[in-house]
């Protein structure tokens, strides 16, 4: 590294250090890099563990290695708060040892696609890092990683498990009984989960608001319902290809969670018009929902569109394959509610013709109104 000669710059003499730290925490880590080259005073600035914070390394994932972490951990020590390692398939269990030894007061810690660690990196995390509040784990690990977490990460209050096709409900119930309070929980592609797994989350995270359970097909009604009566604060799930559910789903969230905002119902083929008549009729539906996801539900028809008429507040529909909604059920609805973007996939049609003649097959069509 080369410096200047010239460390008593005129910037230098004029701003206090202070006042020069907090323009340096303004900058990237890729330009505070640089400025730790200009000189041997801005080099002390510039790699000041108060600007670094806040620090993402998945536009460098390819390069970053154990021993980069490990570096970053020691400059940064007690100040870092949030770090991604996105991406980062070259960082393992030894060197997020050292960081969590190091960043003792992280809070947010970002692990997706990180295929290196083990529930090794779990039990440095739960021993280390007791303040840590939101943590995403997609597609890394397994039920033996959770009773670490459970043990010493009481704070936690989100935490991303998506794909992580090995978690079982064991693993789930003891997150929840661990970390009661839980606001945001993504399950989504952990197909072996059952019931057992919404039960736990019912009777532990009554402050539970966001949960995406997509392609979870064995939670069913019964499920649900406990989760309803007992996680009022819910504003945002995601339920696609969650096969089993019908209207009763609809009913109970209907009746105990006014707070719903954004519903995905996707590929739930049981769901009826009868189902949205009692979303649109409650509380939720008159004044929260803002998004509501119905692609591929087959038994959803432009009697559904007249009961969504209610949501004065409905701002995104999406219908791709419902194939009874027709599109003049779609336009009736957008005369009621003209600011509403719906999303519709039209199945291709094909005309009758005489006997002997060749039917020509007209083109699906995406509308977006």
């Amino acid at each position: 590294m080369v410096f200047s000669n010239n460390d008593e710059g005129l910037i230098n003499k004029k701003l206090p250090k202070e006042l020069l730290l907090r323009i340096f925490s303004f900058l990237d880590i890729v330009t505070l890099c640089r400025c730790a080259q200009i000189s041997k005073a801005w080099n002390i600035l510039a790699l000041d563990g108060s600007n670094w914070q806040r620090i993402d390394l998945f536009n460098f994932q390819t390069d970053v290695e154990g021993r980069v972490v490990e570096n970053i951990s020691k400059r940064c020590g007690g100040f870092l708060r949030k770090l991604s390692l996105r991406g980062c398939i070259g960082v393992g269990d030894s060197s997020l040892k050292t960081f969590a030894q190091n960043c003792r007061n992280i809070e947010h810690l970002n692990l997706n696609g990180c295929t290196k660690i083990t529930d090794s990196t779990c039990y440095s995390l739960s021993r280390f890092c007791s303040k840590l509040k939101h943590l995403d784990l997609t597609s890394c690990l397994e039920d033996e990683a959770l009773k670490h977490i459970q043990n010493y990460c009481h704070e936690l209050m989100s935490l991303n498990l998506q794909s992580c096709s090995r978690i079982t409900d064991e693993g789930v119930v003891q997150i929840c009984r661990g970390c009661r309070r839980l606001q945001a929980l993504c399950l989504s592609g952990c197909s072996n989960l059952t019931d057992a797994s919404l039960t736990a989350l019912a009777l532990n995270c009554p402050r539970l608001q966001i949960l995406e359970a997509a392609r979870c097909s064995h939670l069913t009604d019964a499920g649900f319902t406990l989760l309803a009566r007992n996680c009022h604060d819910l504003e945002k799930m995601d339920l696609e290809e969650c096969i089993l559910i019908t209207d009763s789903t609809l009913i109970q969230l209907s009746i105990h969670c006014p707070h719903l905002q954004a519903l995905s119902l996707s590929h739930c083929e049981l769901i009826t018009d009868d189902g949205i008549l009692h979303l649109s009729n409650s509380t939720c539906g008159h004044e929260r929902l803002r998004v509501l996801e119905l692609d591929n539900c087959l038994l959803i028809t432009d009697v559904a569109l007249e009961h969504l008429e209610n949501c004065r507040g409905l701002e995104r529909l999406e219908l791709y394959d419902c194939q009874q909604v027709t599109r003049a059920g779609i336009k009736r609805m957008r005369a009621q509610l003209p600011h509403v973007k719906v999303h519709a996939y039209f199945a291709p049609v094909t005309p009758p013709t005489a006997v002997g003649g060749s039917g020509h097959r007209l083109c699906r069509c995406c509308v977006i109104l």
